[in-house]
Formats: C-alpha cells, structure tokens, sequence
C-alpha cells in the first residue's frame, strides 16, 4: 500500500491528543459546548510610535478555535489547532518553494567559545533592516513571501498580537533537533508572547524550569512535554521564557520533515539600548 506524505502525517497526528491530554494537570480546558457560539474576546494591537492601541475585530475568522491553556509555575501558553490539515499541506508545500535558508557562516551556533553546525536548518524573514542576534550569529531579516505573509496575519487575527520577524527552522526528519534554550534575546520585546506555528511531522516540545536543570537543581519541579501538531499553534506568553528553558529532542522513528515558525516582535534599535538600562 502506497502513502502520500500527506496521508503519513495525518496517520502520525493521530496520537496527538492522546499525548497531550496526558498532561492534563497542566492543561485547563475552556467549557465550551459543541453546539454553542465560540468567539474570542477582542484584543488590542500593539501600535507603533506614540499611536494609541487599536482593538481588533476579526469577520474573516469566523470559526475561531478552541485554546488549551498550558500553565505551570512561571509558565504561560495557549495550544490550538489554527490550520486544517489540508491548509497545513498546501502551506508546507508553498514554504518548500519559497524559504531560503541560511548557509556557511549562518548554518552555525556558537556555544561556550566552539563553533558547530546548527543540527536542522534556518532561515529568518521580517520587516525591512531588523537584525536578530543570538549564540554569537547575527541574522538580517529577509522579505516577507507570500505566504510567510499569510501566516503571520492568520497569528494575529487569531491572538491579537502583531508580530514583524519569523525564525524559520527546517528538520529533516527525527534526528534533526534542537537543545535546550529560552529566547531572551534583548532584541525581543519582552511583553510579547512568541507565536510557534507547527507544519509537517508531529514532534515531541519539552519544558524544563530553570531551577530544574543541571546537578545543582533546586524543587522537584516536572517537566511540561507537549506534542506539537501538523498545522497547531502555541502561544508562548511572558514570563515563560524568563523562567523555562524549551527543547526539540531527537526521535530516530520520526521520518518525515517538519517546518516550524516562531513568530516574534523585535524592538527598534533606540528601544533596545533602554530595555538594557
């Protein structure tokens, strides 16, 4: 029996809910009907300059979904499924022919001193001359594509939040990954949240507090494991990367490539330098 790379994903989702109801005592359901009228409430836009705020109401999106609020001590997120499967498709086949990703010099991570290739590869799209730097590689945002466009304004109809970067990272297949990190760059704003978008592969997303890691750790606090979702989006809201550290293990079973987004808002130069004092 043959299978397109569409059907596998849908075959490897299956477990998906399985995986994360298992982590109920972090997850608060919100008690809405199935026959009832689901809205979200109207958020405000952060504006640029002196602008005052402006609320969002959203017509396109008619049928919003349901969030799952993830919450542990110091950690803040909301889980939905934003895209259906055959939107999840068609937008990692279009990010297949449009992403550039980085090479050389920008296909490394800096850590402790020592210089290594970055397991999975990368790219960065935003707003005209912002300029993302973290473990030593400074990253110019590239044009906005189409569809880059597309899902970052399908984030913001959804959580109210405008976002003018996206780090664009590519696994292959289970061996690609990514080590244990927070994003607490200064160039970020700190009162906006990071919005993941997830395409392709389920994979295992681990937490991990800060007082929980190395030999010298403090209380016994667990690590919060989630699967992230072909098409799902999870909304990491301050002070989540103050206090966790996050991770993409290795699975060897998984086959399949996956595309993740990480949308996010980057300051003004000018913005940075006072966030420093």
């Amino acid at each position: 029996m043959s299978c397109s790379l569409s059907d596998i994903w849908l075959l490897v989702s299956t477990g998906v809910k399985r995986n994360i109801f298992s982590m109920d005592k972090f997850v608060q359901k919100r008690p809405w009907a199935d026959d009832a009228k689901i809205t979200i409430p109207i958020k405000k836009l952060k504006a640029e300059g002196n602008q005052e705020e402006q609320p969002v109401v959203d017509d396109e999106f008619a049928d919003p979904v349901p969030w799952q609020k993830i919450e542990s001590k110091g950690l803040d997120c909301d889980y939905a499924m934003l895209f259906t499967k055959e939107e999840a498709d068609e937008l990692f086949q279009k990010l297949e022919e449009e992403v550039v990703y980085s090479t050389g010099v920008e296909a490394t991570v800096q850590v402790f001193g020592k210089v290594y290739n970055i397991p999975r590869k990368q790219a960065t799209y935003g707003d005209s001359g912002l300029i993302y730097t973290y473990s030593g590689v400074r990253r110019l945002a590239c044009p906005w594509t189409p569809t880059l466009e597309y899902i970052r304004d399908s984030v913001t109809k959804i959580t109210g939040h405008i976002f003018n970067f996206v780090l664009i990272n590519r696994y292959k297949d289970g061996n690609d990954h990514m080590g244990e990190h927070r994003d607490d760059e200064r160039e970020l704003d700190p009162m906006s949240p990071i919005a993941s978008v997830s395409l392709g592969a389920a994979r295992d997303f681990i937490f991990r507090h800060r007082d929980a890691r190395g030999k010298q750790s403090g209380p016994c606090i667990e690590p919060v494991k989630m699967v992230l979702a072909h098409g799902s989006l999870l909304l990491m809201n301050p002070p989540t990367n103050t206090f966790w550290y996050h991770s993409l293990p290795v699975r060897k079973k998984i086959l399949l490539p996956r595309i993740n987004l990480t949308f996010r808002r980057i300051l003004p130069i000018s913005q940075n330098s006072k966030v420093l004092h």
